[in-house]
């Protein structure tokens, strides 16, 4: 009632303001000319008094609530609309008045660098400022680990590696770093962080978590989204966070999923609304208290109801009871899973409270539904506008009015030594160090022959899983960065002989007999994967990987084995072969932070952020009674 009330005035304002009592207010500070004339295409004020909207020091509310009153409806739809940039031009964003555009996981110019990533981003905001009130788009992507889609970006440590640190600093210095990365290519908006309490770490997603403890993930959580966000949205260097994805996620059983060959993903959440508000709640309850503008929601269900169409936890809850006031975006796709049906599906949804809408491949599609539906009044034109101020509000607090276009001052952001450093000491901070016994770790430098084995240690792309580069990540050298063998040979100066399958037939000592290494390092790891597809049914290791560790240790006085995973993997089995075990997670393209651990130049420091299980048998977590490999919370130190 009170936003009504004040748009009432606003309008009044606007049509008497061109009276002779206008003469003697304030003339309102509008853009510079300079500023004005980037808005190519759209009427330029032909008098002060009008578009408020492009007034910077007006409060964001204001510009919001007098930029609203001036949209026509297909204007308004046209801001909830968020399409896939494969699918829509610079063209296509002026004719419909599109809202947002994404680049979904390797949604990657032609070629794949800052400036082309900056070009094609200014592409998409020329063809939004050409329209009639100049509205520019937000363009967003799922920077999960760092500005992941951009090559030569820096990859930190997934969540997962991040909750091992259980450091807030770091993290909060990993939003800002990745946050500048970002607006060097004109982008800001974030898919993230990710804040789910994964109970069950066969989950595909289980990476993109900081941890099964509630009380982590929220303090983690809340740190990477004020490091994103800084003390002042409208910096250049900020973005918009977004807490995802509302709510579930971390909480499915086996099985419930209806999407393709996933098993947990996009399925089912059984718990109590107590056990809801308990455990999953708290992480955006925080969130929003930092300043969330922006929150997805899940693609998973709650009792028999898609949350994309859960009006009493999107609306009631998230947007009552939390007291959210920014915009809630849909996952990909997320509306055509509500109903066979797509208008219903797009009723239904609006209806929850969805705000703005991901489209991957055809904006017509829900815009002709949208404005059918309101025509119908299945929707009302005042859900229309409540979801369109949120998303406008959203924009100007980011100062997407007053900074449209990239600056190339900043391109050499994107990649920097500071933040590769940054990366570094992640990397070492997130290592657990799960068994070390005779005095196997730290490896000397004065040893005099090391064998490292595995494909994992010769392989950035493996390094740094899925959300790298493409959705799925993939093998080799996908992006520029140090990998494990690479830090190891510039950390010792010995010999180092590697072989991806531990295999030194022809590696003979000073008498012609099978060489004996001073220490031999095994690296298992998983192949990279990304959402559902990283399901798993079976977390143990490979017959593959445990002849590997045989064969290097018959040839290795010592032997360590680190495991490369997203996840914590069943290793019981080969626990007793090896003097040391580590668990370095999915380090990113930093593996010199590896190194500094393996040769004692950084202390191990980092805890597991889930219990380790010792079989199959006792996932989902909690739901056996026997002891764990290694409890939550869990790491040597040295």
């Amino acid at each position: 009632m009170k936003r009504l009330f004040t748009i009432l005035l606003l309008s009044l304002t606007i049509l008497t303001a061109c009276g002779p009592a206008a003469e003697a207010e304030e003339t309102p500070v509008l853009l510079d000319q300079p500023e004005l004339e980037k808005l190519e295409g759209s009427p330029k004020p032909t008098a002060p008094q009008e578009r408020f909207y492009l007034n910077r020091n007006l409060p964001a509310e204001e510009r919001a609530e007098d930029l609203l009153i001036r949209m026509t409806l297909e204007e308004k739809v046209g801001q909830m609309t968020l399409i896939e940039k494969g699918s829509i031009t610079p063209e296509g964003v002026e004719e419909y008045f599109i809202g947002g555009v994404l680049s979904g996981g390797g949604g990657t110019p032609s070629s794949n660098t800052t400036e082309a990533w900056a070009k094609m981003v200014d592409s998409y905001q020329e063809g939004a400022l050409a329209t009639r009130l100049a509205i520019p788009i937000i363009y967003g992507v799922d920077a999960v680990h760092g500005h992941n889609n951009v090559k030569g970006a820096v990859i930190f440590p997934h969540n997962i590696g991040l909750g091992a640190t259980g450091d807030p600093d770091l993290v909060y210095r990993i939003g800002v770093a990745t946050a500048e990365e970002m607006a060097a290519t004109n982008i800001h908006w974030n898919y993230a962080p990710a804040i789910p309490v994964v109970q069950d770490i066969r989950w595909g997603r289980t990476y993109e978590s900081y941890g099964e403890d509630t009380r982590l993930v929220t303090q983690l959580g809340t740190a990477y989204l004020e490091g994103l966000q800084g003390d002042d949205l409208s910096d250049p260097l900020t973005v918009l966070g977004t807490p995802k994805h509302y709510i579930g996620d971390g909480a499915t059983v086996w099985g419930s999923s209806m999407t393709g060959n996933y098993q947990l993903d996009q399925g089912v959440m059984t718990a109590t609304e107590d056990e809801i508000r308990e455990k999953y709640l708290p992480p955006y309850q925080a969130a929003i208290d930092a300043g969330a503008l922006s929150v997805m929601v899940s693609f998973s269900s709650w009792q028999d109801t898609k949350m994309h169409a859960h009006k009493y936890l999107v609306t009631d809850v998230l947007k009552g009871e939390l007291s959210f006031e920014g915009f809630v975006v849909s996952d990909w796709g997320g509306l055509d899973q509500v109903n066979g049906n797509y208008y219903r599906a797009v009723v239904e949804s609006i209806n929850a409270g969805i705000d703005m809408n991901m489209v991957p491949y055809s904006a017509t599609k829900f815009i002709n539904a949208m404005l059918d539906a309101v025509e119908n009044g299945d929707i009302s034109e005042e859900r229309v506008n409540d979801a369109v101020y949120r998303i406008l509000l959203a924009k100007f607090k980011l100062g997407l009015f007053e900074r449209p276009y990239s600056d190339p001052a900043l391109f050499d952001l994107v990649g920097s030594e500071k933040n590769r450093e940054l990366a570094r000491e992640a990397v070492a901070k997130s290592a657990v160090l799960l068994k070390n016994e005779n005095a196997a770790l730290p490896v000397s430098k004065d040893s005099s022959l090391i064998f490292l084995a595995g494909e994992g240690a010769d392989d950035i792309g493996m390094q740094c899983g899925g959300w790298t580069i493409s959705w799925q990540g993939a093998k080799g050298a996908i992006t520029p960065g140090t990998t494990i063998k690479d830090a190891f040979e510039n950390a010792f100066e010995g010999q180092l002989q590697y072989n991806r399958f531990g295999k030194y037939d022809n590696i003979l000592d000073e008498n012609g007999n099978p060489a004996v290494a001073d220490v031999g390092i095994v690296v298992v790891a998983e192949n990279p994967y990304a959402e559902g597809v990283g399901d798993a049914r079976d977390l143990k290791l490979s017959s593959n990987d445990l002849e590997m560790i045989e064969r290097v240790k018959e040839r290795s006085q010592k032997l360590i084995v680190i495991v490369m995973s997203g996840r914590p993997l069943v290793i019981t089995e080969a626990l007793d072969l090896a003097d040391a075990w580590v668990a370095v997670w999915l380090p990113g393209t930093e593996g010199e932070g590896v190194a500094d651990v393996v040769f004692g130049d950084a202390p191990f420091v980092g805890k597991t952020p889930f219990t380790w299980p010792a079989s199959m048998d006792q996932l989902p977590l909690g739901s056996y009674n026997t002891e764990p490999l290694f409890p939550y919370g869990y790491g040597l130190e040295n």
